[in-house]
């Protein structure tokens, strides 16, 4: 990507993200844009706000919009604290056509039919939470295709709480299943059940961000 920029003159840089688990908490087309709006009102997870303010404070810098990383997130959490990332999420709905009124109620989104607590089956460290198992288990629920005809359901998905290093006892909430009926929490359930393993120990996870990338080579990003 790097390199298929600088052959067209367009400065290009690329973060090194943790991919060892689901960024935020929710998994899904309506679950993820609701999360997406709190964090535009700086309510979202740690995670996804920290690689959201990282991504965007590149962006300022490539565009000349700051002079520096610190300069640009103190703009960014700024447009975040006054509302106005909000309003502007707002005007961009408005301009394809939505309804900026889900801005500031995210219930209008489409509405899972069935949600249950999915609960520790053991106490123990939170060892893995495979996104790749997340992945298919959104996909069993309806929320995602495995050919162009299906229809996806905008609605289902999960919510994850925990984060691996996590401590949770013994039927302990964990996450949620919003599903389209009893057989979707079932497949849910299943699916999750393959995803989060709890153990005795856990590896540390990995770093959020760890290397920036750009056309003069790799470096360590620096939080």
């Amino acid at each position: 990507m790097i390199a298929l920029g600088a052959a067209h003159g367009c400065p290009v840089v690329a973060l090194v993200t943790a991919m060892d688990r689901p960024l935020g908490r929710a998994c899904g087309n309506a679950l993820e844009t609701e999360e997406a709006i709190q964090a535009l009102r700086g309510e979202g997870p740690a995670d996804l706000m920290e690689v959201t303010y990282a991504l965007a404070a590149e962006m300022m810098l490539l565009g000349g919009l700051a002079l520096d990383r610190e300069s640009a997130i103190e703009t960014l959490t700024s447009a975040v604290s006054s509302g106005a990332a909000a309003e502007k999420f707002k005007e961009i709905i408005e301009a394809q056509g939505g309804n900026p009124a889900v801005v500031d109620d995210p219930a209008l989104l489409p509405q899972a039919e069935a949600i249950e607590l999915f609960r520790a089956a053991r106490r123990g460290f939170i060892a893995q939470i495979e996104p790749r198992a997340v992945g298919r288990g959104i996909i069993a629920l309806g929320g995602g295709r495995t050919t162009m005809e299906d229809v996806v359901d905008p609605g289902v998905g999960f919510v994850i709480t925990v984060k691996p290093g996590d401590w949770v006892e013994m039927g302990e909430p964990i996450a949620s299943v919003f599903a389209r009926d009893e057989a979707g929490l079932r497949a849910g359930a299943g699916a999750l059940r393959e995803a989060i393993r709890i153990a005795d120990e856990a590896e540390p996870p990995l770093a959020l961000i760890s290397h920036r990338v750009t056309a003069k080579g790799v470096e360590v990003y620096a939080s």
